[in-house]
């Protein structure tokens, strides 16, 4: 029995478990196959990317204090951050990478930068 390529259906030849005529048409099936999981991937790895820039350009001496507003000016999203500390005292500081922001009283947040 003849196999086919999964892609463009042209004849399979080879090993016997091979699928596809050559390295083209697996990669085209593949990023097909994934697309969806690709774009939400690439969205949330370009919103994270933004909320650093942002966070970078407003804190260059590793920490300081500005308002939400600010944020939002420049882009912020509040719902993407990489990570979560909470301080014995009950502080939560949410991290973009190394980059982080602490909500204060007022709509301001404490900028600051975990080394490391």
């Amino acid at each position: 029995m003849e196999k086919q390529c999964l892609e463009c259906s042209a004849k399979v030849v080879g090993r016997i478990d091979k699928k596809f005529c050559d390295d083209a048409c697996r990669n085209a099936f593949n990023n097909r196959v994934h697309k969806d999981s690709k774009n939400l991937i690439r969205n949330t790895n370009n919103r994270l990317r933004k909320n650093y820039r942002v966070l970078e350009t407003l804190n260059p001496d590793q920490k300081t204090k500005t308002s939400r507003a600010k944020l939002i000016e420049l882009g912020f999203d509040f719902k993407y951050f990489t990570s979560i500390y909470t301080t014995k005292a009950g502080k939560i500081y949410y991290f973009v990478y190394n980059q982080g922001y602490l909500p204060l009283e007022g709509d301001y947040y404490a900028l600051v930068k975990r080394e490391g």
